[in-house]
């Protein structure tokens, strides 16, 4: 009995290291440029324009917000030049000493609504292009796994990123494995009649929109 369990026990061992090794399929890689799908895409395209009509709009208003602080700048040297009069009374120097620390505190508090306006548009901005692009390039993601999965890949990858190093992560590909002209065309298929058209740039991208000039409001003295 003892010889017979034995020999059933190692034909089923050699049994097990004969079977044939089922080889698993070769992957099939695709590669997509998802900067060129971003830039390019017609919601992209809208999102600049709006952006850049805000933009307009606030740099106007900063322009407004710098005049009045610098009618305030000028209002408090023509008081210092009021104040170099020898003929003025002891009580009008006082009087017009006052004034001037008022008008002082008037540019101060300017001078901090233009740097709160300029903080705040550029945040808001800032904040709009970052949630835009990520709702984007969710969208796009999904257009371009179904279009991986027609063509029958399980991996698709960026071309357009880069490494640690500052390099592109994909050194060499064929031109028959990129699908990002399909993608484009699939995108495009949602676009609605009258879009804005892309413009001829090298990049579309949505940029940060409120112009850093700093504040210009100043007053003698001031800091």
């Amino acid at each position: 009995m003892n010889k017979l369990l034995t020999s059933l026990l190692a034909l089923a061992a050699f049994a097990g290291m004969s079977a044939p090794v089922i080889a698993q399929p070769a992957p099939k890689i695709v590669i997509v440029d998802m900067a060129k799908l971003l830039d390019e895409h017609f919601e992209t395209i809208e999102q600049n324009a709006k952006l850049k009509a805000d933009e307009a709009r606030a740099n106007e208003e900063m322009e407004k917000l710098n005049k009045e602080g610098q009618d305030l700048v000028n209002a408090l040297k023509e008081m210092e030049e009021k104040g170099k009069n020898p003929a003025l009374t002891n009580d009008a120097k006082e009087k017009l000493q006052a004034d001037m620390r008022i008008k002082i505190e008037d540019i101060q508090r300017k001078q901090q609504e233009v740097q709160s306006f300029r903080a705040n548009t550029q945040r808001s901005l800032q904040q709009r292009i970052q949630n835009f692009r990520k709702v984007l390039f969710d969208k796009i993601s999904i257009t371009v796994s179904d279009t991986a999965k027609k063509k029958g890949a399980n991996l698709a990858i960026d071309k357009s990123g880069f490494t640690h190093i500052g390099l592109s992560p994909v050194i060499y590909s064929d031109t028959s494995f990129d699908i990002t002209e399909e993608v484009q065309k699939e995108i495009n298929k949602g676009r609605p009649a009258g879009s804005l058209a892309v413009p001829a740039t090298t990049s579309t991208a949505p940029k940060p929109a409120a112009k850093d000039d700093g504040a210009k409001v100043t007053f003698p003295g001031a800091k």
